[in-house]
């Protein structure tokens, strides 16, 4: 097939091509101009976890204002970054679009602080807990009902290794046995490593614009971090307009760090001399920044966990989501006929305290905050 050649003729011998697959759990026939990769990124973002991540928490809670990002936005900003990278190391960008567009779709409203509460509840209840990579891709194997020949969004063998294999500094998920036929390689794909990075370096820079932006973080606190210190230099910032100096500095500061992930990932290719996607697997990571460049980053990531994500005010809003998730769910823990009737036909079929885990991790966050105000307000019947 002309695509088949395509991929050939541009894509590195370790990339994943589209035709030699893994496959999908249900068999299905190929689209006749789509490859399976373009497909399954159809498929997520037209299904309703992709849409409901407008309204999911990245740090600030969606009323605080309509500037700060959400998970829909991060999800866009890593795809971006991802497909640069992508396309630089001569990958599959179909590939990597897709990844990048669903890795974050397991995630409860209330950003960390709710997958945390949840996590706690379902281990209270003998349980192993609730981790947003398994319920990411319970959410594509299995929630999404949008065809009549199978459950879920049936993806392709690639998309759902990248999403229960996404790992960053503050994602390191443990794949258990059931998971095995994502455990039976060293490593993820190339294309899976290109994402993880690539929400690393987004979350980061875009935390940090948010943190100035809403006045937490100051110019003064950054000139004691290193990385920002370079990228100062760099961008000749005090001969920038004020109100352009921000915006200067996010931007190269994610330059920087995208530019130093392909330039040692380049270098750690010529000396591992991988030869198929196979080869990659059996290797250590490959994708990854300079020793350098991962210190600094570190020591940034520090300062935000220091100044910005232990902030009182975030904080207090990641407490009372906190909250709104513990009582919602002892709500309908005690009485499920306080849930939707179709969330109710479920407990037919599954554990309630599954049913209610899945009900409230797919919630956005003013969907919940609605649901309490609705159970525990006087004011409201």
């Amino acid at each position: 097939m002309k695509r088949e050649q395509i991929e050939k003729e541009i894509l590195e011998k370790y990339a994943v091509f589209s035709f030699e697959s893994l496959g999908r759990r249900y068999k299905e026939q190929e689209h006749p101009f789509r490859t399976p990769f373009q497909r399954d990124r159809d498929r997520i973002i037209h299904s309703t976890a992709f849409r409901r991540l407008e309204y999911k928490t990245q740090v600030f809670i969606y009323h605080e204002g309509d500037y700060y990002r959400n998970r829909l936005t991060h999800t866009l900003e890593v795809q971006q970054i991802a497909r640069t990278i992508a396309r630089e190391l001569r990958v599959n960008e179909d590939l990597v679009e897709a990844i990048a567009l669903s890795h974050d779709l397991g995630h409860t409203p209330f950003g960390h602080k709710g997958e945390n509460v949840l996590n706690e509840i379902m281990q209270s209840l003998s349980y192993r807990g609730f981790e947003h990579n398994r319920q990411g891709l319970r959410i594509v194997d299995f929630l999404e009902n949008r065809y009549p020949e199978f459950p879920g969004l049936n993806l392709t063998y690639e998309v759902r290794e990248g999403i229960i294999r996404h790992t960053t500094s503050y994602d390191i998920p443990l794949i258990e046995e059931e998971y095995g036929e994502f455990i039976k390689f060293k490593s993820p794909s190339i294309e899976t490593q290109i994402v993880n990075i690539a929400d690393e370096i987004a979350y980061t820079c875009h935390d940090l614009d948010d943190g100035i932006k809403s006045g937490i973080i100051e110019y003064n606190d950054l000139k004691k971090v290193e990385l920002w210190i370079e990228v100062e230099k760099i961008s000749e910032i005090e001969k920038k307009p004020e109100k352009h100096k921000r915006h200067i500095m996010i931007r190269n500061l994610i330059n920087y760090l995208v530019s130093d992930v392909i330039e040692q990932t380049k270098k750690n290719l010529i000396q591992l001399n991988p030869k198929s996607v196979d080869d990659v697997r059996n290797m250590d990571l490959i994708v990854k920044n300079s020793e350098q460049v991962m210190i600094k980053h570190a020591e940034l990531r520090k300062f935000l966990e220091e100044k910005m994500y232990t902030h009182p005010k975030v904080i207090r809003m990641t407490e009372k989501g906190g909250r709104i998730i513990k009582e919602l769910f002892k709500a309908y823990y005690k009485e499920p006929k306080q849930l939707p009737l179709h969330i109710q036909k479920k407990i037919e079929k599954e554990k309630k305290e599954i049913v209610i885990c899945d009900y409230i991790a797919g919630m956005t966050d003013r969907f919940a905050i609605s649901e309490y105000q609705k159970l525990f307000s006087s004011d409201i019947f």
